[in-house]
């Protein structure tokens, strides 16, 4: 092996790194993990609505609250629009003001940048354990509503004296499934050595852009921290260097081809070929602000039309969409280590894609601006196609567009498909195919006033303006850009 390709071993492998709980081999971490895994005790179990514990239906709205007052509560919401298909329905939502802490820290030992993750239980992961950020706490979390323990490290992303914060942004959660819910999400840079705790680890980008190619591994939180990083130390060009080597593949098995990471990096740093100066895409966005219209009323849960409680969830009537279930669990590593809670059930696996084609030798991604009753601001940027239920039957108009680019693709056309799961904490079993696609130049689409076409440096921009959802956010980080 070249100097050079023993140079990049050691980026991925890092030996000689003085830090502690360092892997040089995959099946070292993996062993590691589930050691982890077994070493506490973890149990979900879905119980009746009227099971709660310190939870309850309020008599005068039937909104299902926490006894403190605090967490989150479902309620709600009568929504009128002039987007989409469907221009008016009921729907209950997840309330919940507070703005948490998504965290993780990171260090860089020998030029090389690692991240400290942790091994973390949440109820609604269908393996229950995943891949997490160093940090992820409600606000009820930390201010020790629940009379539990601190999250760990916490103090990192609570003063500015303990480190450099890198990265500090208010992003948005899911808009179809929370009314204006915002997170911090945080990097912050140490210099110091600090004790670990069993359940975290250090990992270089490297080695989690490799776990972000299993299914349902590294969960969302961690993925909407890390989708803000790209470029913290400077040269894109530098930066993927690594993945363009001639050797890599013995080294570190990128799932995505060579020609595709050659796309990326072009469409990530060439500013002069793009389709849509930044100008244009932002005037085509607050354009769309002003076209569409969001009325969004909180109703109390008891008023919620073609909904329906039985002793065990709260569904729609028609059994699509998500109800909301009550489970009990037993956590032996969390702060509280026994609870009851709410959480929202699909109905089925949803499809997160991105569309991507080359245009003038650079590659582009086909941008949606959507609508969703929790959004912010009306819309917000979004992957191609978006949808929480693939299985159901979609009645012409109203199947999402491009749909049918991913039901179709050919094996050579599929850049990137994984299963990852949504939020653990919230969503229960919930998870999305993650998919790129790539079609050819020469292929026209009728493109709907909605969407429009970037570049990958565009895009990068757009995420520390916090402009894409979390979903884009997620599918960002799937491809490896931090």
């Amino acid at each position: 092996m070249t100097h050079s390709a023993n140079r990049i071993k050691d980026v991925f492998f890092l030996p000689g790194a003085k830090l502690n709980k360092t892997f040089s081999r995959e099946e070292e971490f993996m062993a590691w993990f589930e050691s982890r895994r077994r070493a506490n005790y973890f149990s979900v179990e879905q119980i009746p609505l009227d099971s709660f514990e310190n939870w309850y239906f309020e008599k005068k709205t039937q909104n299902l609250v926490h006894t403190s007052g605090k967490f989150f509560k479902i309620s709600g919401i009568r929504v009128k629009t002039n987007f989409g298909p469907v221009k008016k329905w009921d729907q209950p939502i997840i309330i919940q003001p507070e703005i948490g802490i998504l965290g993780v820290i990171t260090k860089k030992v020998a030029g090389v940048r690692y991240f400290l993750m942790q091994v973390k239980m949440e109820p609604g992961n269908v393996n229950i354990v995943q891949l997490s950020p160093t940090v992820q706490a409600t606000k009820s979390n930390y201010t020790q509503v629940h009379k539990g323990k601190l999250p760990a490290y916490l103090a990192y992303f609570l003063d500015r004296r303990n480190s450099r914060f890198l990265v500090d942004l208010l992003q948005t959660e899911q808009g179809g499934r929370f009314l204006k819910k915002r997170n911090r999400n945080m990097i912050v840079e140490i210099d110091q050595d600090i004790d670990l705790l069993d359940d975290f680890c250090w990992l270089s980008s490297w080695q989690i852009r490799k776990l972000l190619t299993l299914n349902n591994f590294v969960n969302m939180d961690a993925r909407s921290v890390l989708s803000c990083a790209p470029f913290a130390d400077g040269n894109p060009r530098q930066h993927y260097e690594f993945l363009r080597h001639p050797e890599r593949e013995k080294i570190f098995p990128y799932r995505l081809d060579d020609d595709f990471l050659n796309d990326l990096l072009v469409s990530m740093t060439e500013e002069t070929r793009a389709h849509n100066s930044m100008d244009r895409i932002i005037s085509w966005f607050t354009e769309l602000k002003t076209k569409y219209e969001l009325q969004v009323k909180e109703i109390p849960l008891k008023n919620v039309s073609q909904w329906m409680r039985t002793e065990t969830e709260i569904r729609h009537v028609s059994k699509d969409f998500f109800s909301v279930i009550a489970v009990l669990v037993n956590a032996g590593s969390r702060e509280v280590t026994r609870w009851t809670q709410p959480l929202l059930k699909s109905s089925s696996y949803g499809l997160i894609g991105f569309v991507t084609k080359p245009i003038k030798g650079v590659l582009h991604f086909l941008i949606q601006a959507k609508v969703e009753p929790g959004n912010f601001d009306v819309v917000e940027m979004a992957p191609t196609v978006s949808c929480s239920n693939v299985e159901r039957r979609f009645k012409e108009p109203d199947a999402p567009p491009f749909l049918n680019i991913f039901e179709n693709a050919a094996p050579e056309q599929i850049k990137y498909s994984v299963i990852q799961s949504e939020e653990g904490g919230r969503f229960f079993h919930f998870q999305n195919k993650c998919m790129v696609v790539k079609i050819d130049e020469s292929t026209d689409l009728e493109i709907p006033q909605n969407y429009i076409w970037m570049t990958l440096g565009q895009m990068m921009e757009l995420v520390k303006r916090s402009y894409f959802n979390i979903e884009a956010r997620s599918l960002l980080t799937c491809i490896g850009l931090f």
